[in-house]
């Protein structure tokens, strides 16, 4: 199985976590952002050139008439250009995320297979979305998990 990411930290997560599986994970390259993301014109040509089954994305804004959104326009091309090689999207946002719109544009909505929300998000708001794509999927409440010494 092959990992594509843009994010410097999922790459070094799933690098220690893979042991002797046979998971290859691919950087895109790019400009570095302060989230350690890699964005811009390089990652864009990598992704050019690749084709995902699936990919999962965190957004920092979904509004009802704009689509996908982010505060950064290299953040959002390169989200762009994920899209454009993945057969499914799949958006992973709080709901804080809803209604809400960033300065630059991602994608419409109908690019978005399945979202994935937290519980708290109003049932007005999550009637809206799920009108709009074809999955939309309420996770309950995360539960925190303490290691204790």
């Amino acid at each position: 199985m092959s990992v594509v990411t843009n994010s410097l930290k999922v790459a070094e997560l799933l690098y220690r976590q893979q042991g002797n599986s046979d998971l290859k994970v691919i950087v895109t390259g790019g400009e570095r952002t302060p989230s350690e993301a890699l964005v811009g014109p390089v990652a864009r040509l990598a992704l050019s050139h690749l084709n995902t089954d699936l990919c999962f994305m965190g957004v920092h804004g979904l509004d009802s008439s704009r689509g996908l959104t982010s505060p950064n326009s290299l953040e959002a091309e390169t989200n762009a250009a994920f899209i454009e090689a993945t057969s499914r999207l799949v958006i992973l946002a709080d709901s804080s995320k809803f209604q809400l719109r960033s300065l630059a544009a991602i994608a419409p909505l109908n690019a978005v297979d399945t979202i994935i929300t937290d519980a708290t998000l109003s049932p007005a708001t999550a009637e809206l979305f799920a009108s709009k794509v074809t999955n939309f999927i309420t996770a309950p409440a995360a539960t925190s998990i303490r290691k204790t010494s």
